[in-house]
């Protein structure tokens, strides 16, 4: 499908024939990928020549960084090592929440209210086994294309304003445009979005008091729930956004957010939005920190970025297995 030729989102907030503000069935081809339709052929060439220097950047956090993790309903994963004789070893993860460090949600992770899982795939065909909306359909063809990194803490640093993370800021689509403009770059269709905020190195390295507090809390930099926001994804065409923040949004969600009425279960979280309505694929609690500095460094702000989930049939989510190449 030719890019122009889709709705803006302000078009899409207008659809009767589908959830107001969704995609739903716009894609004609491999239509339970969403968003990540935008990265095809033409743009993993393009972004294959970004690789000058030879570097390669490994974009994970261990599976077991954050002890105990954000979420209180996931856990750090148990290593053990088996033996069936002295000569051998293998290996198992117990407790091993696939979503507890760095990670990408897939469709299944959140449905639209009122309305269901992407697409209109039926609540009972998201099981575990069934492939419906599973992340092995961005592990059968992974995510690739050219990974833009917009670092809005080093934007702020620069201003001589930096992000307070234990206060858990909001962020605005407004401080994307302007860090993009600082670093004279722009968005590309198809582009893989990387927004580093400094949020994943700063909790890992705060007190473990702070850590506490803000788990306790639940309170996280990240974007403000706003359709704004979930038009600057949209009209961009990009086939990922991925943050190093705990949620891609603020937590808790602030009281202006447009999503009060529309997602009641989440307070009015924008993941139904993102995930459930445009397809979106959202990568969390990524380690965006070397990248970032190497981005500085050079003045050169993209990447072969390579995203390659669990080839798991039916899986929510998944660690992502990033790496950008330069």
């Amino acid at each position: 499908m030719a890019l122009p030729t889709l709705p803006t989102y302000r078009r899409l907030t207008r659809r009767t024939d589908a959830p107001p503000g969704s995609s739903w069935h716009l894609f004609a081809d491999r239509p339970e990928r969403g968003m990540a339709n935008f990265a095809g052929p033409q743009q993993i060439r393009r972004a294959a020549a970004r690789v000058t220097d030879g570097h390669a950047f490994n974009l994970d956090y261990p599976l077991d960084a954050f002890d105990p993790p954000m979420s209180k309903a996931r856990g750090v994963p148990h290593h053990r090592i088996t033996a069936k004789h002295e000569q051998a070893r293998d290996d198992v993860l117990d407790n091993f929440h696939l979503q507890a460090s760095t990670q990408i949600d897939g469709l299944r992770h959140r449905r639209a209210s009122g309305h269901g899982f992407y697409n209109g795939v039926p609540d009972d065909e998201i099981t575990p086994g069934s492939p419906r909306l599973g992340v092995q359909l961005w592990a059968e063809t992974p995510l690739v294309g050219r990974g833009i990194l917009i670092d809005i803490d080093g934007l702020l640093r620069d201003r001589g304003t930096p992000l307070d993370h234990a206060d858990g800021p909001a962020l605005t689509t407004e401080l994307l445009d302007e860090a993009l403009a600082a670093q004279n770059c722009h968005v590309e269709p198809g582009d893989l979005v990387l927004v580093h905020t400094g949020w994943a190195a700063w909790y890992l390295t705060t007190t473990q008091d702070v850590r506490a507090e803000v788990r306790a809390q639940r309170r996280a930099t990240g974007f403000a729930q706003s359709r704004a926001f979930a038009a600057w994804c949209w009209d961009h065409r990009i086939a990922l956004l991925a943050t190093d923040t705990f949620a891609v949004e603020v937590l808790p969600v602030v009281d202006t957010s447009d999503f009060r009425h529309t997602a009641p279960e989440d307070d009015g979280m924008m993941h139904q939005e993102l995930i459930a309505k445009l397809g979106l694929p959202l990568g969390e609690l990524w380690n965006l920190h070397a990248l970032a500095q190497d981005c500085r460094t050079t003045g050169r702000w993209d990447s072969l970025l390579t995203v390659k989930p669990l080839n798991l049939t039916g899986g929510v989510g998944s660690p992502a297995n990033a790496t950008a190449l330069r």
